[in-house]
C-alpha cells in the first residue's frame, strides 16, 4: 500500500513539473510564446507606410516604428559647439535585417546594407531633436565632386 502511494505522488509531482516547464517555456511572458512574435504581427506592421520626413517614420525604409523601436545612427559632436551636429543613419531593424528595400530619400537610389545616410541633427531644447537628411553616401559624395 505505501509502495502505490509513493508511486502515485511520483506520478502527480511528474504532471506539476511538465505542467511547470511547459508554462515557463511556452506560456504567455515566455519569449517563445506563439503570439509573440509571428509572422502576422510583422506582416500587419510591414504594411503601416509612410513618408520619408514623417515622425516616427524610418528614413531608409518608409515603415512605421512601433513604441520603444530605435533607428540604428551616428551622431558626431559639434565642431563648431553649435546646436547642430552631423549624423549617420543606418536604419531601422527591419530594413538592417533585409526584410524591406532601403532606399535614399534624396536620390532615389537602392541602398546596400552598408550604405548609409548622411544627415545634419538640429539639438533643441524644449522640443524634440529635429533632423534633417542631405542624401546618401553615394549621391553626397557624387554631388560634391561634381560641385
Amino acid at each position: 500500500m505505501g509502495s502505490y502511494i509513493q508511486v502515485l505522488a511520483l506520478i502527480i509531482a511528474g504532471i506539476v513539473l511538465l505542467w511547470f516547464g511547459y508554462s515557463l517555456f511556452f506560456g504567455p511572458l515566455s519569449p517563445f510564446y506563439p503570439g509573440r512574435l509571428s509572422w502576422k504581427s510583422w506582416k500587419k506592421k510591414g504594411n503601416i507606410k509612410g513618408e520619408a520626413g514623417d515622425p516616427q517614420i524610418c528614413p531608409v525604409c518608409c515603415i512605421k516604428l512601433d513604441r520603444g523601436e530605435l533607428v540604428k545612427s551616428i551622431a558626431f559632436p559639434s565642431m563648431t559647439g553649435g546646436r547642430d551636429r552631423l549624423m549617420y543613419i543606418n536604419g531601422c531593424f527591419s530594413c538592417l535585417n533585409n526584410r524591406l528595400p532601403r532606399r535614399c530619400p534624396v536620390c532615389g537610389s537602392r541602398l546596400s546594407v552598408s550604405d548609409y545616410l548622411i544627415s545634419r541633427m538640429f539639438e533643441r531644447s524644449n522640443r524634440r531633436n529635429h533632423v534633417h537628411v542631405l542624401g546618401c553616401n553615394q549621391c553626397r559624395r557624387t554631388g560634391s565632386l561634381a560641385r
